[in-house]
């Protein structure tokens, strides 16, 4: 029914499958297969959060209708802790009002059941090359430097110009180095909301600024005049070097 033999010229990515109809999984982890993909298999929402938790994917394919958990509710509890996996939702559900909850809750692409295969493998290619630009294009290593100052994102703490150290909090590595991997760019406020805080957490514009405030206070040689750190009213945030 699906068989499709075309081949991709590609590393080995690994794709989560959560799908808890047992023909419609095999018949397409086997063409997954076929494609050069490494598939893990999930049948509930619950064992794909758990699958999450102990493997890197490169792309999550989610079913939404789903035993103990659904595929919506299992997106967006993945995207508490990890933003960077594409997700595609496959569903029976086709009306507007259910794809845009899919996507509202952290899902990257959604296709309606019944599916051609074809479609479904472009789709798979484009979200997996999409996110891997994205990713060669910002990832910065585990230290940074910039005027006199280093941060070490992995042991959570910066080295200020005049020597001092200073351990930073979980949040305030992940919203310099959110800043940082996209120097010279604003930063829009959903993003950071997305990235650092999660989906379901909404802190005020205030709670951004202060964290700015301290980054000042750190980093810059005049916390009144900053060179690196900046707010852009009514925009985001923006690191600049």
């Amino acid at each position: 029914m699906f068989f499709n033999p075309r081949k991709m010229e590609k590393t080995k990515y690994s794709i989560l499958l959560v799908e808890d109809e047992e023909n419609l999984h095999d018949t397409l982890k086997m063409n997954l297969e076929l494609e050069g993909y490494e598939v893990t298999s999930a049948y509930d929402g619950a064992a794909a959060m758990k699958a999450v938790q102990n493997e890197y994917f490169d792309l999550i394919i989610m079913d939404v209708m789903l035993p103990e958990i659904d595929g919506i509710s299992a997106t967006q509890n993945i995207r508490l802790t990890n933003n960077e996996v594409p997700i595609l939702i496959l569903s029976a559900k086709s009306t507007s009002a259910d794809k845009v909850l899919g996507l509202k809750k952290g899902a990257d692409d959604y296709l309606t059941k019944p599916f051609d295969l074809e479609e479904l493998m472009l789709r798979i290619e484009k979200l997996i090359k999409k996110n891997k630009i994205i990713q060669e294009k910002s990832t910065v290593g585990d230290t940074y430097s910039f005027g006199g100052n280093t941060i070490d994102f992995k042991a959570q703490e910066a080295r200020t110009a005049n020597g001092e150290k200073i351990p930073l909090s979980k949040k305030e590595s992940m919203l310099l180095k959110l800043l940082i991997e996209n120097k010279n760019e604003v930063v829009p406020r959903e993003k950071i909301l997305q990235s650092v805080w999660g989906y379901n957490v909404y802190p005020t514009t205030r709670t951004i600024d202060n964290f700015i405030l301290n980054f000042r206070k750190y980093f810059e040689a005049d916390s009144r005049n900053p060179i690196y750190f900046h707010s852009v009213r009514g925009v985001g945030y923006k690191y600049t070097e």
